[in-house]
């Protein structure tokens, strides 16, 4: 009797260790992340944080944070990170061993098939996938719309010029309408902005703001091909018909239409930004003024009087 109790005991003892040896198999499925195997648990009318922890081996602080300490409800999927590879080791398969006659002294020999075993096709292709995810996770195509900007489409990717440059290896940084580029991944292209704050924005970064001492002086070309002009004078406004009062706008001798200049009073430091729209010739009002502007403009920099000194600075291209 006691030997069949012992033997009982002994039966039931190597079933439980090979139960518990046998890995528990995933829930539902698994998910991939950065090569780690992600498994998907359905949960069940006992299931906890830390009943989940313990079946995949797994901290419970580390599920409860993955899943952004979701209540756990019965019947939902909750994710379950693991440190395992998503591709599983293919098992090793002993090669056959094939009896021979014995030699004469009586002892047997064996061959051996050394003939390695071939890698799965899913071995093979490891490397390659975990390379074109990593290059697809870092930089993502971009077609170039009509008179973008490289510097506009940094802005809109948070990014630098030098970057797409060197991501692009760009020898310049002149691009073409319908032009496919790199861009940096997963960060959402702000939309593009209005042409007049687009100018506005090219004023600000080409033509640096400099001491009253250094204006009169041509900086060397920047990396945009234009020079940063500076001149001080006498500024006048003017109502004019042909001028909306309620937009910032002037009137150059010389710079280009379009230009947007840069505008500071130095009796009180206030700044703003106007347009170029035409030229002006010297009248009563005009004479020996360097600019000519809207009221909205005077009003902008706290003219106290019709005519004051102003400091001007804006781009150019080569002279």
């Amino acid at each position: 009797m006691k030997f069949k109790i012992l033997l009982l005991s002994t039966i039931l003892l190597g079933l439980t260790s090979a139960l518990y040896a046998t890995a528990l198999p995933d829930s539902i499925g698994v998910e991939n992340l950065n090569g780690k195997k992600v498994i998907l648990h359905k949960l069940d009318p006992k299931d906890n944080y830390y009943s989940i922890g313990r079946r995949y081996g797994v901290s419970p602080k580390i599920i409860q944070k993955f899943n952004n300490n979701a209540p756990l409800q019965i019947g939902h999927v909750i994710k379950v990170p693991t440190d395992r590879s998503i591709v599983e080791p293919t098992p090793v398969v002993q090669p056959p061993v094939t009896p021979v006659k014995p030699d004469n002294q009586g002892s047997v020999k064996t061959q051996q098939n050394k003939q390695q075993q071939p890698q799965s096709a899913d071995q093979k292709a490891a490397p390659d996938t975990e390379k074109n995810n990593t290059a697809g996770a870092t930089s993502q195509q971009y077609k170039v719309s009509a008179h973008e900007t490289l510097y506009a489409i940094a802005k809109r990717f948070n990014t630098t010029v030098e970057a797409l440059t060197a991501l692009n290896k760009l020898k310049s940084n002149s691009l073409s309408t319908g032009q496919v580029i790199l861009v940096p991944n997963g960060v959402a292209a702000t939309p593009p902005r209005p042409a007049a704050e687009a100018n506005a924005d090219t004023a600000k970064r080409d033509s640096t703001y400099v001491s009253p001492d250094s204006l009169d002086r041509h900086i060397p070309t920047n990396r945009y091909g234009l020079f940063e002009k500076n001149e001080k004078g006498v500024a006048t406004w003017i109502d004019d018909t042909s001028l909306d009062p309620n937009k910032k706008l002037i009137l150059h001798r010389t710079a280009p239409i379009g230009t947007v200049m840069r505008i500071t009073n130095p009796m009180n430091n206030r700044t703003t930004f106007a347009k170029v729209v035409g030229r002006f010739t010297d009248s009563q009002s005009t004479r020996d003024a360097i600019i000519v502007m809207t009221k909205n403009v005077a009003e902008a920099l706290g003219a106290l009087d019709k005519r004051f000194q102003v400091n001007i600075s804006y781009g150019t291209p080569n002279e």
